[in-house]
C-alpha cells in the first residue's frame, strides 16, 4: 500500500437516495410508507471511511434538485470530499425504492443522474493521489460511467492504485447477462479486491454453485482475493493458490436493517486493508462493522 497518497479510498458510481420501507418483513408491495437514507454502495463506503478517520473522495453524479441538495449536505457532515461530484441541469437525482427486509431487500430503481459520470470527473492527479480504487456492479451497469470507470481503473492500476469491486450484480439493471460478464471480465483482469455474496452469485450465475467453483472462476480471470459474503453464515475468502479462510458472523440480537451491511463489511475490510493488517484480521474488522450496522436503520454509527 502506497502511503504517500493522500486518498484513502476513491469512491466511483452511484450516489442516490434510498427510499427503505417502514413495515418490516413485507416487499414493496406491502410497503406502505418509507422512510429517506442516502444510499448507493460506494457512497455508504466513502462515508462509511470517513467516519472511520479515512479520507475519501466520492465521485459520482446528481440532479440540480432538492435531493441532490439532501446528498451534498449529508456528504459534507461526515467529512467526505465532493468535489468530484457533478451536478446536472437537466437529469433528476437517481432514487430507489427499497423493502425493509431480513433477507437480501427487494427494490425498485429509478435511475437518471448516478450513470452520468463522466471521464472529465477523475483527473490522473486524483488517480495517482489514491490508493484503493472503488467501484461497483451497479455503476458499471449503464453507459456512460460504464466506460468511464473502465477506463479510469485500467489508468489507475497502471499508477500503482489497488483496485476493488462489489459486484452486486442484479438483473435489472444490465441490458443482458452477457454484456454484465464481458464488463465483470474486463475489470476482473486488473485484478481487484472482490467482494461478492451468494445472493449476488446465484442471480449473475442462475444457478447455485459451490464455493470453490466461484472462486476458480474468479482466480482464472486474474484476480487475487475474492471475499464471498456468506450472511448469517459469516465469510470465506479465497486467495490465489492459498487455503481458504472461513470465519463465522458475528452474532446479532436482533437485526434491525440489512440495507448496506455488505458495504459496512466491505468498509472494513478496506480499512484494515489501508492499514496494511493481515488477510484474517480484515475480515474479523469487517464483520465486526456488519454486525454493527445489522443493528442500525439507515447509517452506521460515528465510530470514535
Amino acid at each position: 500500500m502506497n502511503n504517500n497518497r493522500n486518498i484513502d479510498i476513491l469512491c466511483v458510481g452511484e450516489v442516490l437516495v434510498d427510499f427503505i420501507g417502514h413495515q418490516t418483513g413485507v416487499l414493496i408491495n406491502n410497503t406502505r410508507d418509507y422512510h429517506r437514507y442516502l444510499g448507493g454502495s460506494p457512497t455508504n463506503v466513502a462515508m462509511n471511511a470517513a467516519r472511520l478517520g479515512l479520507k475519501p473522495v466520492m465521485v459520482s453524479t446528481v440532479g440540480n434538485d432538492g435531493f441532490g441538495e439532501y446528498i451534498f449536505k449529508r456528504l459534507k457532515e461526515v467529512g467526505v470530499n465532493i468535489e468530484n461530484i457533478k451536478v446536472l441541469e437537466n437529469k433528476p437525482t437517481s432514487v430507489i425504492f427499497v423493502s425493509k427486509s431480513e433477507g437480501t431487500p427487494d427494490f425498485i430503481p429509478f435511475r437518471d443522474a448516478d450513470r452520468y459520470i463522466t471521464k472529465d470527473q477523475i483527473s490522473k492527479e486524483t488517480l495517482s493521489d489514491s490508493k484503493i480504487f472503488h467501484t461497483t456492479c451497479f455503476a458499471l451497469s449503464k453507459e456512460p460511467a460504464q466506460s468511464t470507470i473502465l477506463k479510469k481503473a485500467e489508468e489507475a492500476y497502471k499508477l500503482g492504485c489497488k483496485l476493488s469491486i462489489d459486484l452486486n450484480y442484479a438483473k435489472k439493471l444490465w441490458e443482458s447477462r452477457d454484456q454484465a460478464f464481458k464488463v465483470i471480465e474486463a475489470y476482473c483482469k486488473l485484478n481487484p479486491l472482490i467482494k461478492i455474496s451468494e445472493d449476488d452469485m446465484l442471480r449473475l450465475f442462475e444457478k447455485e454453485l459451490p464455493h470453490d467453483q466461484i472462486f476458480k472462476f474468479f482466480h482464472d480471470l486474474n484476480v487475487d482475493t475474492v471475499c464471498l459474503t456468506l450472511g448469517q453464515d459469516g465469510v470465506k475468502l479465497s486467495k490465489k493458490n492459498k487455503k481458504v479462510i472461513a470465519l463465522p458472523a458475528i452474532k446479532v440480537d436482533k437485526v434491525m436493517d440489512t440495507t448496506g451491511a455488505g458495504d459496512a463489511f466491505w468498509s472494513g475490510f478496506l480499512f484494515a486493508y489501508i492499514k496494511e493488517k493481515p488477510i484474517e484480521e480484515c475480515l474479523k474488522v469487517a464483520l465486526q462493522l456488519a454486525a454493527l450496522k445489522l443493528q442500525n436503520v439507515g447509517r452506521l454509527p460515528r465510530q470514535h
